[in-house]
């Protein structure tokens, strides 16, 4: 089978961190034997919109680039119709519109900001959805999310995880690390309000980094690997996630995660079992749970130990391959290996 990935994201170069989950996922697709062409932005006209911040992050901080919009999606449709495969990919909405013009069988995967802008304009994401042999979600929540928009089969795909062959050793004093996009939606200003005084980490670049002096911009991924290594406890503080990539990060590498209770995060952590679960938009909380996991090493330790088993036994790369071939074989009523 030959199968064809779409997006707007993806690695430019080795150390390139956009769109990585992505590639990782084809890689191991292609390592069970599948013929996968990826079409991406250095393969299509983007005009600047899909990297930086994001098209979303671009589109509002520069609204002019709309107007590129119809030019960038008829360049898109060119090159996916280029390609010669037995089944489309296409990872979020917009790609999914993409794939529905190619005449071709496709499964769209939804991972969260498609699917809240398809919430102001539900008539053109039903279609897309309704067409698409599959709908992949990456958590429950996003599933809820697109049956709502009329998805009619859809089915819960989590992303996957490496876990590291070793435990890291705690840096002294004690590290709280946020990695991600430093945007409003994601929780960082509560973060950043909430870790006063504390020895805060912070991997990631956006909008609000003059507001997060911290901030180290995005790193390569052995950097930020490392960080994952040596931190105490894990940050993933969001007022809305789809999934939660640093979360899962950070349960390979056995460290306590405090999250919020939205989204692909309740998927992830297990109150009081591999981190601690506080309400969104809540500092104090925030406050209240990482300092209680900063004066317990014993604690830390032991929802490290169990995130990295839930990890493991949920979220490896093997178990999501399986789940994605099921779903391209339920797709083309083809046996896939």
């Amino acid at each position: 089978m030959r199968v064809a990935v779409l997006t707007t994201s993806y690695p430019r170069f080795r150390a390139d961190v956009a769109g990585r989950f992505i590639a990782d996922a084809v890689q191991h697709v292609r390592a069970r034997g599948l013929e996968v062409e990826v079409v991406e932005p250095s393969q299509f006209r983007h005009y600047g919109i899909a990297y930086g911040h994001g098209i979303v992050a671009n589109l509002r901080r520069r609204p002019w680039l709309a107007l590129l919009l119809p030019a960038l999606l008829t360049s898109f449709v060119r090159a996916a119709r280029r390609t010669e495969a037995d089944l489309i990919h296409a990872h979020w909405l917009p790609a999914g519109w993409v794939a529905a013009r190619t005449g071709r069988p496709y499964v769209v995967q939804v991972w969260g900001t498609d699917l809240e802008l398809a919430r102001r304009a539900p008539w053109l994401a039903r279609p897309v959805l309704r067409h698409a042999r599959l709908v992949i979600a990456a958590s429950n929540d996003l599933a809820d999310a697109a049956r709502a928009l009329g998805a009619r089969e859809v089915r819960v795909i989590p992303s996957g995880v490496e876990l590291p062959a070793d435990v890291g050793e705690e840096a002294d004093p004690p590290e709280v690390l946020y990695a991600g996009r430093l945007s409003a939606e994601k929780g960082v200003l509560e973060l950043v309000a909430a870790a006063t005084a504390m020895n805060l980490v912070v991997a990631g670049d956006g909008p609000l980094r003059r507001q997060v002096r911290q901030a180290r911009g995005f790193l390569p991924p052995a950097e930020l690997q490392a960080l994952y290594a040596r931190a105490a406890v894990v940050a993933c503080p969001s007022r809305r996630e789809g999934f939660g990539v640093a979360c899962l990060e950070a349960m390979a590498h056995a460290r306590p995660v405090v999250a919020t209770n939205v989204g692909g995060l309740r998927d992830l952590v297990v109150d009081g079992e591999t981190g601690i679960v506080v309400p969104p938009r809540d500092p104090l909380a925030l406050r209240t749970a990482l300092e209680h996991l900063l004066a317990d090493r014993e604690l830390r330790q032991r929802l490290g130990a169990a995130g990295r088993e839930r990890a493991r036994r949920h979220f490896s790369w093997d178990a999501v391959t399986d789940a994605t071939l099921s779903a391209y074989s339920e797709a083309t009523g083809r046996m896939v290996a």
